[in-house]
């Protein structure tokens, strides 16, 4: 497909995408988007999922770009929540909350939020021209992918993460084990077989990750304030400009670069959503700031603009697998993929052919969605950050409310909510001791996929754990995991020799 061709079909998508509907269902998805994204615990999948209905009367491209909207707004809107009070509304945007949070406690809530929005945008416009270019070429590249390389990403994703965050890696490591326990509750997917279920029948379909996303940090979060309000002063009521000052955007942008760059190689394979690349952004920001002291303390800028602008660009890059492979990379795009498939539209690399108008208007509708949620969003800074004015006690009743009907909107279980208290409390005690939350999520979303790769690969290998190391991308990938866990601890004992 030539430059010429591509940019053909490209207008002829904002033609079809530009109508007064489409860009209605555009308009509404979007602004339903943030605000899902805003309330913690009811994510954009749950919501997707709940207006798969609307599919039967609406024609197949309004509902995509309505469902698209909903998708990259809740995005957005996730940001919002762990900037304000540390209650992620997605897990995208786990990472958000550790600077945002302090940014917000330190007077500089309008400054995270107006860096959240115009890095989502930057990001969101830069993955959509690379969607637009190279999805047709991505295609033919992500076949050759098997599942040892998939396996030692997802490795180094674990390693990464763990070793980044938290005040010592093994206390990152102990986090990162919890998590990879509790995904490995339920059924095998290969032997069929329940394990560690200990004989509770609500086990067997595994444990929820939002369930345990929600009672981790919206739950922990709350449970902690009412046990040690008393003891900790914090400061959440000043508010500084809800604008960036000029140096905020000197540090701001080639963060939002390199997260862009860092994230939509993500979102291309199928290797867990934007978890990874948020993490990875915010230990590349930590690294290279030279305002290292901020991290952690009073929340560096970097640490906000790099993970949501990767988790942006990772967030659309799913649509070059979902659309060129039919392979969706995160709960939303299976979502998403059954959207299609209920109007009868087989997702694949025959898309481009068959659908084209449907593919070509859903990309443009990207295009405009960036503006729209930009446009939504900036304004409504100073009123999400009103937020904040609101007192304590009334404040997390509020948000404990609505993770519990988040949650048991879910599967109807009062199980659940017992389960969501367990895990709040759970969230409590390892807020005590300084334990990091986000490593237990992420090791729930990928302990299972990681796991059902390698049986993949040592099935090709015939038990031989030498295919590891025989293909050639995988061996690079052990190569960085092995140095990501030694460099740091080499690096520590030369300077105590020096």
């Amino acid at each position: 497909m030539g430059t010429l061709d591509i940019w053909s079909q490209l207008l002829s998508g904002f033609a079809t995408a530009g109508t007064p509907i489409n860009l209605m269902w555009a308009f509404v998805g979007c602004a339903l988007g943030t605000a899902i994204g805003v309330l913690p615990g009811i994510g954009p999948a749950v919501t997707v999922a709940m207006l798969l209905p609307i599919t039967a009367q609406v024609e197949p491209t309004a509902s995509m770009i309505f469902f698209a909207g909903i998708y990259y707004g809740a995005m957005y809107g996730g940001s919002t929540t762990s900037i304000l009070l540390n209650t992620p509304g997605e897990t995208g945007t786990m990472v958000t909350a550790l600077e945002g949070f302090k940014m917000a406690k330190s007077g500089r809530a309008g400054a995270a939020l107006a860096t959240s929005a115009i890095g989502s945008f930057v990001a969101g416009t830069i993955a959509t021209i690379l969607v637009t270019l190279f999805a047709p070429v991505v295609a033919n590249y992500a076949v050759q992918l098997g599942p040892p390389e998939y396996f030692m990403l997802m490795l180094l994703a674990f390693t990464t993460v763990s070793a980044v965050l938290g005040k010592s890696m093994l206390r990152g490591m102990t986090a990162l084990f919890i998590g990879l326990a509790a995904g490995l509750v339920g059924i095998d997917q290969i032997t069929g077989q329940a394990r560690y279920t200990g004989g509770v029948p609500e086990f067997m379909d595994g444990i929820e990750v939002v369930l345990v996303a929600v009672g981790l940090f919206a739950v922990g979060e709350c449970l902690y304030t009412a046990l040690y309000e008393g003891r900790s002063e914090q400061q959440l009521n000043r508010m500084g400009s809800a604008h960036m000052t000029r140096a905020e955007w000197k540090r701001a942008w080639p963060a939002w670069l390199r997260g862009t760059f860092i994230g939509f190689p993500f979102g291309t394979i199928p290797a867990g959503g934007s978890e990874i690349p948020t993490f990875l952004s915010y230990g590349v920001e930590r690294k290279l700031s030279r305002h290292a002291q901020e991290f952690g303390t009073t929340g560096a800028i970097e640490g906000v603009a790099g993970p949501e602008a990767a988790n942006n660009a990772a967030v659309t890059a799913t649509l070059v697998p979902l659309l060129t492979l039919g392979l969706p990379t995160s709960v939303t795009a299976a979502i998403l993929l059954s959207a299609l498939q209920s109007y009868g539209i087989n997702a694949g690399p025959q898309l481009f052919q068959t659908s084209s108008a449907l593919v070509w208007a859903l990309i443009a509708s990207l295009y405009i969605g960036n503006v729209m949620l930009l446009v939504l969003n900036l304004p409504l800074v100073g009123m999400w950050v009103k937020l904040l004015k609101i007192p304590r006690p009334p404040l997390y009743a509020g948000i404990l409310i609505f993770a519990t009907i988040g949650v048991y909107g879910m599967r109807q279980s009062a199980f659940d909510l017992f389960l969501m208290l367990g895990i709040g409390l759970v969230g409590v005690v390892m807020r005590r001791f300084d334990f990091p939350t986000a490593p237990v999520v992420v090791g729930m979303i990928l302990g299972p996929l990681a796991e059902a790769q390698m049986r993949n690969a040592l099935s090709i290998g015939e038990g031989n754990w030498g295919i590891f190391l025989h293909r050639p991308v995988s061996a690079v990938l052990l190569a960085i995991v092995v140095a990501a866990l030694l460099l740091p601890r080499l690096a520590a004992l030369w300077r105590r020799r020096g």
